[in-house]
């Protein structure tokens, strides 16, 4: 794989001249909206869906054929802290089980017709343990970024992105706290179900990360560095190389959004390109959502993470597109209009 960028500062400066949606695409989709045969506004947010992603598509009259969903994964020092139920040896276990189709992110991108992608980053490296020190070197975030780049496939038309990876639940609280302020008891959940002692014990240590971690004046991007993993900064990577492929972006669960809030905090606008598939259980994630200004698609109670309630979402965007490019208007179907 050849880098698409070297640095920090070449990532950034590709977030920055990346594309915006199409606006006589847009405008044309409109025009369209308003001639189908049902009232003005009835089909509610499908209707502000279908318009968002022809304008991302350059297509008044786009569909979603071709859905990606993309699983990274990644090991985070900080488990030796014993913020998760689970043992680290579960992250590539369950990368075996991505790739055999046994998981339920494999279930949910099969029933909306999505090809599905696992990439395992350097399993057996753990990042640095947070609580101590940085979780990566600017050469090992830059890594992870270009693995994230380099996996979108170009001709996929709609990107889900997911994780796996024990102990990210305590790296995405601890930059949304970094990001965000507030006490590390907002941003602190169970992950992989901790009980109340355990619970408490992994917000002092996502407290203890940031103050760690502390730098005057760092950016997201900085922040996902320092306190991030690879699976964090690969979705980062492929969200924003979606953004320069103008493929529009369906957000997951609270470690997808905390990944894509590096993006924004560097980079206002950087996430126009994408929704919120859903909004989990885990506390923290209804809390991000609101800071980015994004309206959850779904409220199912999910928190399996694994890209899943992003690809249950992936079907409410192909209804949206369905009913917008498939509904006859009022001239073609020979009903009388307002």
């Amino acid at each position: 794989m050849v880098p698409a960028f070297s640095s920090l500062s070449e990532f950034g400066a590709l977030l920055r001249g990346a594309p915006g949606p199409d606006a006589a695409a847009t405008q044309a989709a409109q025009a369209r909206d308003v001639q189908l045969t049902k009232p003005p506004g009835a089909l509610g947010r499908l209707e502000e869906l279908a318009l968002w992603y022809c304008g991302w598509r350059g297509d008044a009259r786009a569909r979603v054929t071709a859905p990606q969903v993309i699983v990274f994964a990644g090991n985070h020092g900080v488990v030796a802290q014993g913020v998760s139920a689970f043992p680290a040896a579960v992250t590539a276990q369950m990368v075996a089980n991505f790739r055999a189709g046994g998981a339920a992110v494999n279930q949910l991108a099969a029933q909306v017709g999505a090809r599905m992608d696992v990439v395992a980053l350097d399993l057996e490296r753990p990042t640095g343990d947070i609580s101590l020190s940085a979780a990566m070197s600017e050469t090992e975030v830059v890594a992870a970024l270009n693995s994230g780049w380099a996996a979108v496939d170009p001709a996929c038309d709609l990107l889900v992105v997911g994780e796996m990876g024990i102990g990210n639940t305590t790296s995405a609280a601890a930059i949304a706290l970094a990001l965000y302020g507030g006490e590390a008891v907002d941003w602190t959940g169970r992950g992989t179900g901790l009980a109340d002692a355990a619970l408490a014990h992994k917000a002092q240590i996502v407290a203890r990360a940031v103050t760690v971690n502390a730098a005057d004046g760092a950016g997201g991007l900085e922040i996902l560095r320092r306190l991030g993993g690879r699976e964090l900064a690969a979705m980062a990577g492929a969200m924003a190389r979606a953004r320069q492929l103008r493929i529009p972006v369906v957000l997951d669960g609270f470690i997808c959004t905390a990944a894509a809030a590096c993006l924004e905090a560097d980079f206002a606008g950087a996430l126009d390109h994408a929704v919120a598939g859903h909004v989990s259980a885990e506390p923290g994630h209804a809390r991000l959502l609101q800071e980015l200004g994004k309206v959850p698609l779904l409220s199912l109670g999910l928190r399996l993470g694994e890209g899943s309630g992003g690809a249950l979402a992936i079907g409410v965007v192909q209804a949206a597109l369905a009913c917008h490019s498939g509904m006859a208007t009022f001239a073609e179907a020979g009903v009388s209009g307002a």
